[in-house]
């Protein structure tokens, strides 16, 4: 059963709530005169009183139940309007109505308990028949104590306690504290983004930034509609999302770019630029979204939330890149029918016309890698990974004390506790502390234990001290979130080779696999390298290096493809090295808007993102470096003669040895 609750201050009664059985019976009340503590006669038995009202102690009651709780079908928090205290008003179906009628009327005179989980919460006198069905519970209620008791009567009766295995809390002041990071962020990397974009290409890099600014509505507006929950990882999609949907325009406004320097008159070029960067912009994002949905189906809470957000922003991305921003530029062609197209900007890199030979370095590119992703498979036994609680298993307590944390009370506080050895991490102000303790031996409800003594002992030493973030996870569910991380990113694997070579070949598909795989690889070493928590954070952060992996070697193998129709005596390894240089002005472009975007979550996204942030930054540059010195070999060794073959069997057309238009399916 999974409970969230946003906005809600108090957890530890939501956790009280939850762990009881509310089974309510109605019994009649035994002999007065027996004293209290001597044995009960036949058919009763003594219970203890609730009722500080009646002076506590036991009270004698008949074993038979009477009237069944079970048969209540409303039970609502009320003020008696004669003593202004709180009771608790309930009512009976058909058949509890009637029993409740005959008991009242046959024992009019005698007390009558009001029994609850074992315990006499009331023991009226019955003054006349009830007749209609209802009645109250009167008592020494709180409007808070007869809420909860009137939530407990109207869910009914549990078949069996409940047991916390899995709690995730988030205090108020740090949930603002979140928020206030996560918009900071947001904002820094949207003034990155948009700054960057005009002074790489000017007015064109303005009617960019007016399609992200749509795109980033849109996307709240779905999450609004979907009644989704806004998490501080759900701000880190929105965030990536924004640097990922620039890949789209800027796609098509290096193909307008290409198209001009081939003399092509200013409408041509536009018209050329978004239709043939339209199927790169389709495989790239479809490849990212099925990357999400996977997280989605295998993920837990807020890395939901993340995978929610992003797939929102890729969809929306898509639309905003290819009609939006397309129906602005035809709106100012419309009116000026310039004859010059103002796509670039202040900023010029020298890229376009490269002819670098990526190919003479591939067979030292594909031995480093191979060097690297065996030191990190050796890592990963030696020293290993940091697992996080979420594959683990233990708990997590972030803590703010009133005056500055004293580390070594601290410590001694916590070895008394009786908890297993306690982590201490200092982080943000000299106040902020990070308590870490292993999984408890025994039953789950030991990890809830090891947090009330934990609290305890913080209030007793330390007062006004704020336990600001709790989790705790226990063994059943850690082992399930380590296998479905697991099977996300195998599950990710397998469908990207599925969809590249449905949309390409499979010498494509097989390359881009495989070098998705080794960047795994590299991605889990820097994880034991660095001794960045691993958790499913990390898990949502590969998937995503997945998806920044494969989508800049669908750009390369898209131009690969267009090249090969176009160049049909065109040695391969010459073909490839083109079609690089002709994508390194994108590449660079790209990486360098979703690193700006990146950059504030590493600064500003506070603790929990911050690891996050820095193994994406990681991933920028690895996903890159393998798309021209891996992927690329990879797929010269197994297509020299074989897309040839391929190609060649096509109805479609091409230009021999030297530029024309690429044919049109």
């Amino acid at each position: 059963v999974l409970v969230q609750l946003p906005g809600v201050t108090d957890p530890g009664r939501i956790k009280r709530l939850l762990g009881q059985t509310a089974k309510m019976t109605f019994h009649l009340v035994g002999d007065a005169t027996v004293a209290p503590g001597s044995s009960a006669p036949p058919g009763f038995e003594w219970l203890p009183n609730s009722d500080r009202g009646a002076g506590g102690g036991q009270v004698l009651v008949r074993k038979r139940v009477e009237v069944d709780g079970a048969t209540l079908t409303d039970a609502q928090p009320s003020a008696d309007p004669q003593t202004g205290r709180w009771v608790v008003s309930f009512s009976f179906d058909s058949i509890g109505a009637r029993r409740f009628a005959d008991i009242t009327k046959a024992n009019v005179g005698r007390p009558f308990a009001i029994v609850l989980d074992g315990r006499v919460i009331s023991a009226p006198v019955i003054n006349e028949p009830i007749l209609g069905g209802r009645g109250q519970i009167s008592g020494n209620f709180t409007a808070q104590t007869a809420t909860e008791l009137a939530v407990l009567l109207r869910a009914g009766a549990l078949p069996a306690p409940l047991t916390v295995v899995e709690e995730r809390s988030i205090g108020p002041e740090l949930g603002a504290d979140s928020i206030k990071a996560g918009v900071i962020s947001c904002l820094v990397g949207v003034v990155l983004v948009f700054a960057y974009m005009w002074l790489t290409y000017g007015f064109f890099g303005l009617i960019a930034n007016a399609a992200l600014v749509f795109n980033l509505f849109m996307t709240l507006s779905c999450l609004a509609m979907l009644e989704a929950t806004l998490t501080l990882p759900g701000i880190a999609g929105v965030v990536l999302t924004l640097g990922m949907s620039v890949d789209a325009n800027i796609l098509i406004n290096e193909r307008i770019r290409e198209e001009l320097r081939k003399g092509k008159t200013a409408l041509s070029a536009l018209e050329t630029g978004y239709i043939k960067a339209r199927g790169t912009i389709m495989d790239s994002n479809l490849t990212t979204l099925i990357k999400m949905i996977l997280l989605y189906v295998v993920g837990t809470g807020s890395v939901k939330g993340f995978a929610v957000t992003t797939s929102l922003g890729i969809i929306t991305s898509m639309f905003t890149a290819t009609v939006v921003a397309r129906l602005l530029t035809a709106i100012w062609y419309k009116r000026t029918r310039s004859k010059t197209l103002p796509v670039f900007g202040p900023i010029k890199l020298k890229t376009a016309g490269m002819k670098i030979n990526f190919m003479n370095g591939r067979h030292v590119g594909l031995a480093v890698s191979v060097i690297l992703s065996t030191a990190s498979v050796v890592m990963f036994f030696k020293p290993g990974l940091k697992y996080g609680i979420d594959f683990a298993g233990g708990i997590v307590m972030e803590v703010r004390t009133a005056e500055p944390t004293d580390f070594p009370r601290l410590r001694e506080v916590m070895e008394g506790v009786n908890v297993g050895p306690v982590a201490l991490q200092a982080f943000g102000t000299d106040r902020d502390v990070i308590l870490r303790m292993e999984r408890q031996e025994g039953a789950e409800s030991n990890q809830q234990a090891a947090i009330k003594a934990v609290t305890a002992a913080l209030e007793q030493n330390f007062p006004g001290s704020e336990v600001r973030r709790v989790e705790a996870v226990g063994a059943s569910v850690s082992a399930e979130l380590f296998s479905d991380g697991m099977l996300a990113l195998g599950l990710a694997a397998f469908f990207m080779l599925i969809y590249i070579t449905f949309r390409f070949e499979w010498q494509f598909g097989v390359g881009a696999v495989v070098t998705m795989m080794l960047d795994v690889t590299k991605t889990i070493g820097f994880y034991a390298l660095t001794g960045l928590q691993f958790n499913l954070t990390a898990v949502a952060a590969m998937l995503t290096i997945m998806g920044f992996s494969i989508n800049d070697k669908v750009v390369v193998y898209d131009r690969v493809r267009e090249n090969l129709r176009l160049y049909r005596k065109m040695p391969l390894r010459e073909l490839i090295d083109r079609s690089i240089n002709e994508t390194m002005t994108r590449t660079i472009n790209t990486n360098i808007a979703v690193f700006l975007s990146i950059v504030p979550l590493a600064l500003y996204g506070g603790e929990a993102l911050r690891e996050f942030a820095w193994a994406l930054l990681f991933g920028i540059l690895l996903a890159t470096s393998s798309s021209i010195f891996i992927a690329a070999p990879i797929l010269l060794y197994l297509g020299e003669n074989r897309l040839r073959k391929s190609m060649d069997a096509e109805d479609t057309p091409g230009a021999e040895g030297g530029e024309g238009e690429a044919a049109k399916a």
